[in-house]
């Protein structure tokens, strides 16, 4: 039903993960010549990332309404999971690639854009425990009969 508690998780998962297009993944100071420039890393600088944070914003909220077949809400919430990871990695290769550029930045920093989809992956495992309380509810319901 549209109304139990893993509907609040994936929508909490949901609001997480368009987060990322709001807030920066990366700061980081760079000094050439003698000014100091802050330089960021954004979902919105690179296609790739880009399209996968566009996909784990929009999962979860069709997860929402599969409420009818929870098999089904399981396997989007998962793949949402395992989509939400791959994020994640892709943000460290950025950030890792973006640091070893041609110019070392002297001062970098995670930003609030980064933490997001972690929070996410949280939300999206508390959305199958929610889940599986359901399936479990409906068998022994079914037993009953």
């Amino acid at each position: 039903m549209i109304q139990r508690i893993q509907s609040v998780w994936l929508l909490l998962a949901a609001l997480m993960n368009a987060g990322v297009f709001m807030f920066d993944l990366y700061r980081a100071d760079i000094t050439t010549n003698g000014i100091t420039v802050t330089q960021h890393v954004r979902v919105n600088d690179n296609f790739p990332a880009m399209l996968i944070a566009l996909v784990i914003t929009i999962m979860p909220l069709i997860a929402i309404f599969l409420y009818k077949n929870r098999r089904r809400q399981r396997t989007m919430t998962t793949l949402c999971m395992v989509f939400t990871i791959g994020f994640i990695a892709n943000t460290l290769m950025r950030v890792s690639t973006f640091n070893n550029g041609s110019s070392a930045p002297a001062n970098g920093s995670y930003w609030i854009g980064s933490i997001l989809p972690v929070i996410a992956v949280v939300f999206l495992i508390l959305a199958l425990r929610g889940i599986r309380k359901d399936e479990k509810l409906v068998k022994s319901v079914d037993r009953l009969r």
